[in-house]
Parts: structure tokens; C-alpha cells; sequence
């Protein structure tokens, strides 16, 4: 029962969610009661083993006071999510009162009884446990929908399943509340015809039943109702939005315990018929709607009410005032969750919105809700309408140069960030906004929970005013600096629009000051994502070169190595990988020495000033497990003022599988690093075996690391002892910290490492370096790529 459904991209995420969600076409579904035909039974285990019946067979009822003519009618079947349905067409008549039984496949069990003689005949073998039975009328509507067992979707909550011995069937086929929960009942098969008694119906739904309840009630001081499950009436509040299946409602008279939300939606399934401002009164089923599904496993749920019966008491009223965050409630501070509960949905996990972040925006769930001049601390998502922000009051975080938020430490996790949302306004109405716009006044709208984060989804167009923040531009480097950089290209490929590498070649030339190696990374082979078992990448390679040059740029050359298809993850088809460009009018050469291939490994032969490669460019141990499904690190050996680089670009495993900073997991678990830390091991590993050759070894690691500069991969990396590398990332103030924008948070995912001899000179405390993340990516809604180069001046 999704509202707002979209499937993401998310690539180099700091938590979670990563994997892609996709929403699928389920069963059109009726919105209101049936007012005349209705399934009253549904059977699938006809002829399994120790079936009582032989074959499947779904009872129609018509509950009317007028017979229906059938023509144009069908029954259709889907099973439990399946999005296709298979369809037997109706003809005759139904008469008031009257059943009308439409057989369908038969088993294997012959010696189970016939169904009496059918009304009509299909051969849809149904399941007999779990699927969704409707009634379509001509016009192509669900006049009736049955969901039983796990289906995932149903009027109201599902049945209960069926089995061989079982069937689903309506407690009394004149009544349909719209929750098949309460209408139907499990038991023996009880097929009938139009030739049984016909029932006597006056066409009347009875009042609701259910427990009449508050929306604070409903919601309750926790993260899931305690109402659950439950029939609810009287429930009353003022409409405050409406979406395309559904409407937020607001009690215009509150409780006391700020724990509980006054807000609630009404999932109507087609569009409400009410309008905001509406006073209305709501029966239904209280449910748990999780995005996702079972795809969703990460995600929080939301509460509402299903299979309502909405009345309107009255009309123009006045919607309840917003909650300023950060001026009426401001959210914990650098807090998700306390402790380390598990399942935070579980009961008797304790629900504390004045110290955790989680239950702070659950406890406004649903409500119309505010931030008063908000920053804008992610770029503006113009494919999904979505935009990171804080309140422009009483943020407690380290702030980016930019104006962001940066994500310093596991204990840094910005929960005043709250991203706002435009599936209820008009298309394309979301600012354009940078890192550091600002939203003038009050941006107003509902609060919502999907992708794993709380998001404000605007009823209302918000005001925009630049803060003017331009791409940064690097230093040159002199005649005695080696200039080595790294950019993620972004599944760079020749398909791509000649802008994107146009583009791309002016960060190079203009923003980076054409470096002399460039390790790239997301290089895609000569026809990008198509799965034909080309992996060579010279095309891509050879035309970023041409646009450098034709963007005023030196001329570049390229190495890397070809790898096996399909087998260093990334996009399927895509065979991404590094590789190096490095231009020779500097007097940088590139010392090549054959041998390098996908699967054979490079060595350090040699030792003191000769130390070498045995293969340049190389693999570092790219058959071992660390690698699966992940790309392979590439070395190669580079000359510059008769002294040896030797520079190993990396794209480590991504953070995709990770539980999210706001799901459900708390302490959330980052399964991911165990493969970078994996990772991490094998390349400090050959590391360690140049500096063990040459203890003046010039080593340049980089690249896109999915890790943060203060993570366990990082500490890997650097070692320890006399060998240490300089993680150049650390050695930055901590506002400019940051390579990528993920949800509104600045991290570091790409870094440069380097070794003793190239950080400071024997008996000089001053560093040899100059090192530059160059901001021109990830705080720009018009990104070239979503990761920023960077760039280390070697002296």
C-alpha cells in the first residue's frame, strides 16, 4: 500500500539502504464497500493432497437489492504479490441474494469430490494458502477485492491463509466493511451456485464497528500502534493534505504528552474525496505500512488507518498550526538512538523524544510540521524532487564550508537534518538548491517516513534565496611539484552526453589545473551497461582525452588494465574500473612493463632506489575473496625528476547491504566494512612490501575508499610504526572534510594516502605536500559526478 513510491540510486552511501527499491504494479483495489457483487468464498486447494474438493473455485455473492448483468464482468486472480493477474470472464445474471460459482483448475487428487455445477469455468490454478481474488466490472474497476494469507494487498488486513482442507469465506455475504480481516472466515469449503437459496440483503452496510479512539490514541508513545490490527471509529481531526490514495488528518484538540503524534494518514487506496480543511470522522482497521515492503526491511513504519468509512462533519476549518523544528520542538542533538535496543520496534524498547532522534520525529509523525529559514545541507535531488536541510535555528553540528553539515565520526550522525519532499506539490517545484541555499520563511508540510529517513512533504512551495557558492578552484602546481589527483567519473561511458565530458574535461583542466597523473575511477568499457562481453575501455579513455584537449587541456595518455566481464561489480554490463591518465609535458613518464593482466598479480622485484614492478601497469592480488564482485586495485610505476612513483588507484566494495542511520536497527551494523577492511589488508600489504624494498619508497594510495577517514578501513591503510602512511583527509580542518553528500550528510569517501618519504623530508618537520579536496561536485545540484577530485602537490 505505498504512498509515495520511486526507485533510488544511491551509490557510496554512508548507511544503509542502499540497496535499489523498485515498486511494482500491484491489484487495482476497490475504495469503498461493494454495493453489490462481493467474493463470498475463495478455495485453491482443490485436488491437492487431502483436498476435500477437486478442483479450485472462487463464489461470487451479490448483495444487492437489483440483479447484475454479467456481461463484460470477470473474476481475476493474482497471487500473493505477483503483479500480473490471470482472468475468467463472467456471463449471465446474478439475482439478489444469489450466489454465482466459477470453477477453476483441478489437481491430481481425483478422488476428491467435484464443486457442484459451475456458473462458469476457468483454469487458473490458485494457491492454497496465500493470493488475491477481485471482482472487475466492465469499465475495468475492482468492485471487491479479496487479500488473504500474504498477500500484499487487501481491503483492510488480509484474511487469514487457506489450505488443502480450508477455504476463505465471508461471515455473510450481505455485509462488506471493506476489511477482510473482520468479513471473512476460514473453513471447510462450502462451494455453492445460483442454483443454492438465494440470501435476503437490503443493500445496507451496517454502522462500523470497532473501538472509538483518539489519532494520540492510535498513534501512542512508540513506534508502531498499540492499536495494531484493531477496528477504530469516531477517530476525528481536520484534513491537512491529500495525496493520490489517501489524506493526513490532525486532532484540532491535542493531548498532553508530546510522545504521541495528533497526526495520522487514511490510506483510501484511490484518490480521498475530501478536501483540506475538512473536519471529518474516520472508521477503520489500524495498520503498519512499511516502505518497501519485504524489500524494506531496514525501514520504520508508519501508522494508518485502512478500509476507512470517512464522513465529513464539516467543511473550511481552520488546520492546525505547524510545529517549528528548531524554535517550538528541536530534535536531539547528535542522537538516533540510546543504547543498543536492536529491533527499536520491539515491545518495551523505551521511547524517549527528548534524548533520541528516532522517537523525536515518531512522536510528530503525520503532523503538519516546519523549518522556519532553512539551510539546505545536501544539493537538491532533481530526479526524486528531494533536498537535505537543517532549521536555520539551533543546529548543533559541525558545520562544511559550504554551509553543510559534516558527518565527523559515528557519533556525528546530524539528526537535526530532515529532508523535504514535493510528491504533494506541483511538478518540478522544488528550489535548485546548493549546499548553504537558504529557504526563507517556513517551509510547511506533513511529516513522512521512506528510504529510511523522516522526510517534510511540503504542501506548499517553498521560498529560495543562493548563497552564491562557486566551484573551487585548485593551486598549479610549480616546476618541482609532482601534481597527483583522483576523480570518480560517475560510470563514465561513450553513450554518455558529450556535455558530461565536456564538463568532466573542465574540472580537469580548469578546477584540478590538469594534474599529471589523474587515477580515475568508474571508467565503463566501449558500450557501457550492455551485457555483451565487451570490457575494453579505450573508447571512453580516448575520448575524456580529446575533450581535455579540446577544452584547452594538455594532451594525456592512458593505462589500466581490461577486466574479466562481470566480475568487479558496479553496474551490470558496465565493467567499471581505474585508470590512470598522466600527461608527458611535464617530464612525467610512465615506466611500462608487460605482463599485467585481470587476473595476474604485479610484484615488487628489486630493492633500494631499483625497486620496481614486475608488471606496470598491475594487479594487486586481484584473485583473492577480498576482491569478489569488487573492483581490483591498480598500480603502476610513474616517473618525475629521475625519482619513482608508484601510485595504486583503488574503488573499494560499497556501503550498499548497510543498516541505515535512521531505520529500525539500532546500533545500526555496517556489514559492508568487513569487505573494505579486507580490502584495506591486502593493499597495506603491498604497501608494506615496497617499503620493505625501499624504505624511501615514494607510494601514492587513492581513490574511492566507500570509507571514512576515520574509520577502521582508514586505520588499516595507515599502519603503524616507521611505515605509517599520512591519510591526507585528517589532516584537513574539519570543515573541509568531505568528498561526497549523502542525505545531508558532508563525508569523506575518497582519499589519498601517502608514504613517509613524499610527507616530510628527513630532519624537516615541514610537510612536502600540498594537499586540496576540490569542492566541485557534491555540493552542486548539477553535479559532473557525485564524488569531489582531489588533488596532492608533491614535492
Amino acid at each position: 500500500m505505498p504512498r509515495h513510491t520511486a526507485v533510488r540510486r544511491l551509490t557510496g552511501v554512508v548507511t544503509a539502504a542502499s540497496a535499489v527499491i523498485a515498486s511494482i504494479a500491484l491489484s487495482p483495489v476497490a475504495s469503498a464497500a461493494s454495493p453489490n457483487l462481493v467474493v463470498s468464498e475463495v478455495y485453491g486447494g482443490g485436488g491437492n493432497s487431502g483436498a476435500p474438493l477437486r478442483s479450485d473455485f472462487v463464489e461470487l455473492a451479490n448483495r444487492g437489492t437489483e440483479p447484475v448483468d454479467l456481461a463484460g464482468w470477470s473474476v481475476q486472480y493474482w497471487s500473493a504479490s505477483g503483479s500480473t493477474p490471470q482472468r475468467t470472464p463472467l456471463s449471465g445474471t446474478i439475482a439478489p441474494g444469489a450466489r454465482y460459482l466459477v470453477k477453476q483448475a483441478d489437481g491430481a487428487n481425483t478422488a476428491a469430490q467435484p464443486l457442484p455445477t459451475p456458473d462458469a469455468t476457468g483454469t487458473i490454478p490458485m494457491s492454497s494458502s496465500s493470493g488475491r481474488v477481485a471482482v472487475v466490472n466492465p469499465a475495468g474497476q475492482v468492485v471487491d477485492l479479496l487479500g488473504y494469507g500474504a498477500a500484499s494487498e487487501s481491503e483492510g488486513a488480509p484474511a487469514a491463509g487457506t489450505s488443502n482442507t480450508t477455504s476463505s469465506a465471508r461471515r455473510d455475504v450481505c455485509v462488506d466493511t471493506d476489511n477482510n480481516a473482520s468479513d471473512f472466515v476460514t473453513g471447510a469449503p462450502t462451494p455453492q451456485s445460483s442454483a443454492a437459496p438465494a440470501a435476503v440483503c437490503d443493500g445496507t452496510t451496517p454502522p462500523p464497528a470497532g473501538t472509538t479512539a483518539t489519532i494520540a490514541q492510535i498513534q501512542g508513545a512508540a513506534h508502531r500502534s498499540p492499536l495494531e490490527g484493531q477496528q477504530v471509529k469516531d477517530v476525528t481531526g481536520v484534513v491537512t493534505a491529500r495525496s493520490g490514495n489517501g489524506f493526513w488528518m490532525q486532532s484540532s484538540t491535542p493531548d498532553d504528552d508530546p510522545a504521541t503524534s495528533e497526526g495520522l494518514y487514511v490510506y483510501t487506496r484511490s484518490a480521498p474525496t475530501v478536501a483540506v480543511g475538512d473536519a471529518v470522522s474516520v472508521a477503520g482497521t489500524v495498520g503498519e505500512f512499511r516502505p518497501g515492503g519485504a524489500s524494506g526491511n531496514d525501514n520504520l513504519t508508519t501508522t494508518q488507518i485502512t478500509g476507512p468509512t470517512v464522513t465529513v462533519t464539516g467543511s473550511g476549518q481552520t488546520v492546525p498550526e505547524p510545529v517549528v523544528l528548531g524554535v517550538d520542538r528541536v530534535a536531539p542533538a547528535q542522537n538516533v538512538k540510546t543504547g543498543d535496543p536492536g529491533n527499536v520496534e520491539r515491545e518495551g524498547v523505551p521511547f524517549s523524544p527528548a534524548t533520541d532522534a528516532l522517537d523525536f520525529y515518531e512522536s510528530l509523525e503525520g503532523m503538519r510540521t516546519a523549518v522556519r529559514d532553512a539551510v539546505a545541507v545536501g544539493p537538491t535531488n532533481t530526479s526524486y524532487g528531494e533536498l537535505p536541510v537543517v532549521p536555520g535555528q539551533q543546529v548543533n553540528a559541525t558545520r562544511s564550508r559550504a554551509g553543510g553539515v559534516v558527518y565527523g565520526g559515528y557519533d556525528q550522525p546530524n539528526t537535526q537534518r530532515i529532508i523535504l519532499d514535493d510528491p504533494l506539490l506541483p511538478r518540478d517545484s522544488m528550489p535548485r538548491a546548493n549546499v548553504g541555499d537558504v529557504l526563507p520563511g517556513e517551509s510547511v508540510g506533513v511529516l513522512d517516513y521512506s528510504f529510511a529517513n523522516f522526510k517534510l512533504l511540503l504542501t506548499q512551495v517553498p521560498g529560495y534565496r543562493s548563497s552564491g557558492l562557486q566551484r573551487e578552484v585548485t593551486a598549479a602546481p610549480d616546476k618541482q611539484q609532482l601534481a597527483v589527483a583522483t576523480l570518480n567519473v560517475e560510470n563514465l561511458d561513450p553513450s554518455d552526453p558529450a556535455t558530461k565530458f565536456s564538463r568532466l574535461a573542465t574540472q580537469v583542466t580548469t578546477n584540478l589545473r590538469s594534474p599529471d597523473v589523474l587515477a580515475l575511477e568508474e571508467i565503463q568499457d566501449n558500450s557501457g551497461p550492455a551485457d555483451d562481453g565487451v570490457v575494453a575501455s579505450n573508447k571512453t579513455t580516448d575520448k575524456l582525452i580529446a575533450a581535455i584537449r579540446a577544452a584547452g587541456g594538455p594532451a594525456y595518455e592512458a593505462r589500466s588494465i581490461d577486466p574479466q566481464d562481470k566480475m568487479d561489480g558496479g553496474q551490470p554490463g558496465g565493467n567499471i574500473r581505474q585508470v590512470f591518465l598522466y600527461r608527458t609535458d611535464r617530464g612525467v613518464s610512465f615506466v611500462d612493463r608487460p605482463g599485467g593482466d585481470a587476473t595476474t598479480a604485479t610484484q615488487v622485484v628489486g630493492s633500494g632506489p631499483r625497486t620496481t614492478l614486475s608488471a606496470s601497469p598491475g594487479r594487486i592480488e586481484p584473485t583473492d575473496a577480498a576482491w569478489t564482485d569488487s573492483r581490483k586495485p591498480l598500480v603502476g610505476e610513474f616517473r618525475f625528476k629521475n625519482q619513482s612513483y608508484f601510485v595504486i588507484a583503488n574503488h573499494f566494495a560499497s556501503k550498499g547491504g548497510d543498516d541505515p542511520l535512521f531505520g529500525r536497527w539500532q546500533q545500526p551494523t555496517r556489514f559492508s566494512e568487513t569487505q573494505r577492511n579486507a580490502q584495506a589488508r591486502v593493499v597495506r600489504g603491498f604497501v608494506d612490501k615496497l617499503l620493505a624494498a625501499d624504505p624511501r619508497a615514494n607510494v601514492v594510495v587513492l581513490g574511492d575508499l566507500n570509507d571514512f577517514e576515520f574509520s577502521r578501513t582508514t586505520d588499516i591503510l595507515v599502519g603503524s610504526g616507521d611505515t605509517q602512511l599520512t591519510a591526507l583527509a585528517r589532516t584537513l580542518p574539519a570543515n573541509d572534510r568531505y568528498t561526497y553528500v549523502f542525505d545531508g550528510n558532508s563525508q569523506v569517501l575518497d582519499q589519498t594516502l601517502i608514504s613517509p618519504a613524499l610527507a616530510k623530508a628527513p630532519g624537516n618537520s615541514k610537510p612536502r605536500y600540498e594537499y586540496d579536496i576540490v569542492h566541485t561536485n557534491s555540493d552542486f545540484w548539477d553535479q559532473d559526478s557525485d564524488h569531489d577530485p582531489q588533488v596532492v602537490r608533491l614535492r
